[in-house]
């Protein structure tokens, strides 16, 4: 089960065919951005959410999870890579990482990045 919404034009390239899950926080359905806000949608989605902060330069080498899970990010730029696509996601951006996926993940930039990371219970 993905998350509910469209993908939007950050995808390198502008795929519009791109099989990416990804969405951007809206504030008119969602409220204002802010980890708690993030955190109870998430929650409320079924996932169990935990915070990192991840400084300039990490770099997570492609790799895959048992579960599904999304990752949110609340600051920073974080560049993923799967599927083939790339995308780079800031804040208010949630892209659904399927179990299974093969996909590694880049910050991007001098500030760090902080992610709610939420997998399937």
């Amino acid at each position: 089960m993905g998350i509910a919404g469209g993908r939007h034009a950050r995808i390198m390239g502008g795929d519009p065919m791109s099989t990416l899950n990804l969405r951007h926080w809206n504030e008119a359905e969602d409220g204002p951005l802010n980890e708690a806000a993030m955190r109870r949608k998430l929650e409320a989605m079924g996932y169990a959410v935990s915070r990192y902060v991840y400084p300039p330069g990490t770099h997570f080498p492609p790799h895959t999870h048992p579960v599904d899970k999304i990752d949110g990010v609340l600051s920073g730029r974080f560049e993923m890579r799967m599927h083939g696509e790339c995308v780079v996601l800031e804040a208010g951006d949630l892209l659904h990482v399927p179990a299974g996926a093969v996909h590694e993940a880049r910050v991007l930039g001098g500030e760090p990045v902080v992610s709610l990371d939420a997998v399937r219970r």
